[in-house]
């Protein structure tokens, strides 16, 4: 895949970060909850169960995501593969055209996918919540390896993209490029929980957020048509 798509997953990760604080704003507040039982070493206790918690959920976008793209080398093997290479970018550049409606608040679509992974974590949920509270950066590791598979329109719609990488290794990156953008937002959130929610809860900011990744897509739409012509 080019550096340009890796570029693009992390932004679309970055500007993905308003609907990140949303969902995972739960978890964090409890990390930070569990970091504030000694006042003295709050700080460091805060950052160490985050970089573990994010260190656990990134790897399990990692995993998800050379999963699909081995699917998608599965597929263009058994069929004409770059007919089906083409047609697995238009997919993806389609889905990222929801997911920038979906950011900014103009088109609630995607809820439908997380409506359908609810039945997964239905399953790990109750895994989850044994680890609560979390005490240890090992407890923080293990709470974001099942975090990882929270009902998420956005990380969906990342992975059905990771289906276009067309290898393990490539789908694994396009994630944990994914991923890695969402990584400042969710740090921001374990000590300026208020102020980062309250920002990206504002119209311009979602707009922007959503338009830029609207333009991604629709760039990616533009060169899978032009292959296909």
């Amino acid at each position: 895949m080019h550096e340009f798509t890796y570029i693009t997953a992390f932004t679309v990760g970055l500007m993905g970060g308003v609907h990140c604080v949303g969902m995972c704003g739960g978890i964090v507040g409890a990390l930070s909850f569990a970091s504030h039982s000694n006042k003295d070493t709050a700080a460091p206790a805060l950052l160490s169960l985050l970089l573990a918690y994010n260190f656990g959920r990134l790897f399990s976008y990692t995993i998800a995501g050379g999963l699909m793209g081995a699917l998608g080398w599965l597929v263009s093997v058994w069929t004409d593969i770059q007919f089906i290479q083409v047609l697995l970018q238009l997919i993806a550049a389609l889905f990222m055209l929801m997911m920038g409606l979906y950011i900014s608040g103009w088109w609630m679509g995607l809820v439908r996918l997380e409506k359908a992974g609810a039945v997964v974590w239905q399953k790990i949920q109750p895994m989850a919540q044994k680890l609560l509270p979390v005490k240890t950066p090992l407890h923080a590791i293990s709470l974001g390896l099942l975090w990882g598979w929270l009902p998420c329109g956005l990380v969906y719609s990342v992975l059905v993209w990771s289906v276009s990488a067309g290898s393990f290794q490539q789908g694994a990156l396009l994630m944990l490029s994914f991923g890695l953008g969402t990584l400042p937002n969710l740090l921001a959130m374990g000590f300026f929980a208020n102020r980062l929610k309250q920002f990206v809860q504002k119209q311009a900011v979602r707009n922007l957020a959503g338009g830029l990744v609207i333009l991604f897509s629709l760039w990616s739409l533009f060169l899978a048509v032009r292959l296909l012509l």
